[in-house]
Formats: C-alpha cells, structure tokens, sequence
C-alpha cells in the first residue's frame, strides 16, 4: 500500500498536456496566462493632470507660500478631461486644469486647487511647486513595446485592469479541465427525493461539483449510477469520452457490489495505484485512460473531500500551470493531547484559533467519515503523520487550510 506522499507523487508525475483557450479578460480571473502581454501603446499615452487645479510654469511661482503668494493671470478657458489643448501657455498665466486633461504647451507643473485662490481675473498661488509636479508623464504606467504580464502568471483583479488600460477584451489562458461527477450506488437518491426505506441522498456530486468550482475547474455532474455491471460500463465509458477527468465516488471498495474496479479493468483503463495508508479514504483508486484522468473515489462523504484536496486538487492546478498545487498550508499547535495509530497517516478536522500570532489547533470533536458536517465546521486538515504514536499538547503540526 502506498503513503500519501507516494501516491501524491504518482499523481504529480503524470504527463498532462497543456491547453489554452481564449477567454473575455473578466472570465481570466484566477486562472494562468497562456500568452505574454505586450502593449501597443505607452500608457498613459500622454502627460496628464494628476489633480485638479491649475496648470502653470514652475519658474513663475518660486518662492510663493502663505504669507507671499504669487499672482498669476487667469486663462479664460479651462482644460477638461478628453479634450485636447490648443493653447501654449505663456509666462505668467495659469489655466485651470481637470484630473486626467493633457497637459498644454508651455506647462510643466500643475498646482493644487487648495493651493491657489481665485482673485478676480487673476489667481493667488500659496506654494510652489518642482517641474513635473502632479503631472503624469506619457508611458510612466507603461512603455509602448512592454511585456507587462508573462505567460505562466496567475490572473488577479489588478491584472485585469492593466489588460482593460491596454484595450485587450480577450486573452489566452491555460484551460481549465473538464471533471465529470458520476456517484454509485443503489441506496442514492436524487437530492430532491424525499428519504424513505434505506435511501441516501446523493450529497457526493455536489460537495466535488463545489471543489472542482473553487479549485478553478469546469465540470459536469452525470447524476447516479446504479451498482448494475453494464449500467456502469455504459455510463462510465459515454462520459469518459467528454472529460479531462473522471471522479467516481463510491463502489471502490471490497464489498460484493463494488463493481468500478472490474468495469475500468475491462474499458481498458490502468491502474496506478489502489488503497493509501491513509484515514479517512484509504480505498482510493488512480487510474489513467488514454490521455483521460479517472479517481475511484470512496463513497464516505468526508473521505471523498480529503481525497479531491490531497490528490484531485493538485492534478486540477498541474493541468492549468497552476504552481499552487495544494491550499496553503500552516504550522499549529494542538491544545490538547491526540491519539493516533502509528503507521498510517490521518488527515484530522480541525477548528483553528489564532493567539499572539500563533495558530493553535481542536479536533472539531466528530471523528466519523460519514459526518460531513465536521467538514462545513473545520478550518482545516491537520495531517497527523505516519511516523508518530500520539500527537502531544503543543506539538507542531502541518495544517492544510479549507478555508482563510
């Protein structure tokens, strides 16, 4: 049986081929450049007003300040926004000037509104101001020919706004995988099914359908399989067709009705691996199907959680060039003493609490792999590792974060 880091290992060496797609600049988000970004333009693409207030030489206003201010002559016109000057300005004149208007001929400062008091048809100027004060020269954000952003970069809303400044509506990402949901067994129903007899609604599909959202993946539920041989084959070997990666929960396992083995045996799909010296979601099964991806997830709901996080999670990143494979991790304390069995590893829920810049760690206080509400309830997935007996109070231990 493998250790986690094995079998993560086994899924992080598979070879994925990057694809990408172009996408509208507001859909990027998140996801990774598949293309440099190189402008056509010097942004701004010419000297503007910083503020508002009045545009004037600097030479004319040495030495001005609350006590000796300068007098100027006011230009009857003003210089607004989106409006090109056809005046020079010449020693001794001001004209007001509104934020982001090209600066005129002549200028090379532009004084504060606070600054200045109209007097008349002239202005009093109370400080002075160095050349190129509040002015914002052509090309000072970006320079014409400038390859602003690199292929392999992670998009953020900022990103976003350069690509608008730069007039680009559309951009190149690496595409995201498609994951296909299927969950099996015969005692699922449909979530808006009311429960009777031994039925279970099927909660699996969604809580995957959510991490592959937040783990930046498209994806696709396919509903129930029934535990039925051709059943499964029918309906595994149609969606395989259609995704990058296939996520079944439940049916692994060693029961007489866990079909999914035996079916992806007979597609002609190959086993990487099977079972990980883990709890919760030891029977877990990683197989490759031509250039197609497919987990054989255990059908506990927790299990299948901690399962995406530590291997369906990274392989998702891997396949958009994502370098964050896995959620940020912490260092936290144990407030308390932890039993734990030596020689496999355990992912154990925890409520997190921050003192002093210290993160200190609790069990959420339900153990089971079928609670799926002590996953809503935790902070994070401490990992008790396969080397230790106990976890004592105060010992220090890696902590995956669900959540920030």
């Amino acid at each position: 049986m493998l250790s986690v880091k094995e079998a993560q290992a086994k899924v992080l060496e598979c070879e994925v081929k990057l694809k990408s797609i172009k996408v509208d600049i507001l859909k990027s988000c998140g996801k990774v450049l598949a293309q440099d970004i190189i402008s056509n333009d010097f942004i701004p693409a010419y000297d503007n007003s910083a503020i508002d207030g009045f545009a004037v030489m600097a030479v004319d206003i040495i030495g001005a300040d609350k006590n000796y201010p300068v007098k100027l002559k006011l230009l009857k016109d003003d210089i607004p926004a989106g409006k090109v000057p056809d005046i020079t300005l010449d020693s001794g004149f001001a004209v007001p000037i509104m934020t982001g208007a090209p600066i005129p001929s002549g200028c090379d400062c532009v004084v504060m509104k606070e600054d200045a008091l109209k007097e008349g048809k002239d202005i009093l100027v109370f400080r002075e101001c160095r050349q190129g004060e509040n002015i914002r020269c052509r090309g000072e954000d970006i320079e014409q020919c400038d390859t602003v952003l690199k292929a392999g970069k992670k998009i953020y809303p900022a990103d976003i706004g350069v690509m608008a400044s730069m007039g680009l509506s559309q951009v190149d990402i690496y595409k995201p995988p498609l994951v296909a949901i299927i969950s099996t067994g015969d005692e699922l129903v449909e979530t808006g099914h009311k429960l009777s007899g031994a039925k279970v609604r099927d909660s699996n599909s969604f809580s995957l359908a959510a991490q592959a959202a937040e783990a930046g993946a498209d994806f696709k539920m396919y509903g129930i399989a029934k535990d039925d041989k051709n059943i499964l084959r029918d309906k595994i070997s149609s969606v395989i067709a259609e995704c990058d990666i296939l996520l079944i929960s439940g049916g692994v396992s060693v029961g007489d009705y866990d079909f999914v083995k035996e079916v992806l045996a007979d597609l002609g799909a190959e086993f990487i691996f099977w079972r990980v010296n883990q709890r919760p979601g030891k029977p877990l099964a990683f197989l490759t199907y031509k250039d197609k991806f497919i987990f054989g997830l255990p059908g506990n709901p927790v299990s299948v959680m901690v399962c995406f996080e530590m291997y369906v999670r990274p392989l998702i990143k891997k396949m958009m060039a994502d370098r964050n494979l896995f959620k940020r991790k912490i260092k936290a304390l144990a407030l308390q003493d932890h039993q734990h069995k030596e020689g496999v590893t355990d992912f154990i829920r925890v409520v997190l609490e921050k003192i002093d810049e210290q993160y200190y760690f609790k069990h959420t206080g339900r153990y089971g792999s079928g609670i799926l509400t002590s996953m809503a309830e935790a902070d994070g997935l401490a990992v008790f590792s396969e080397d230790k007996s106990t976890v004592n109070k105060d010992d220090a231990i890696e902590v995956y974060l669900l959540r920030d």
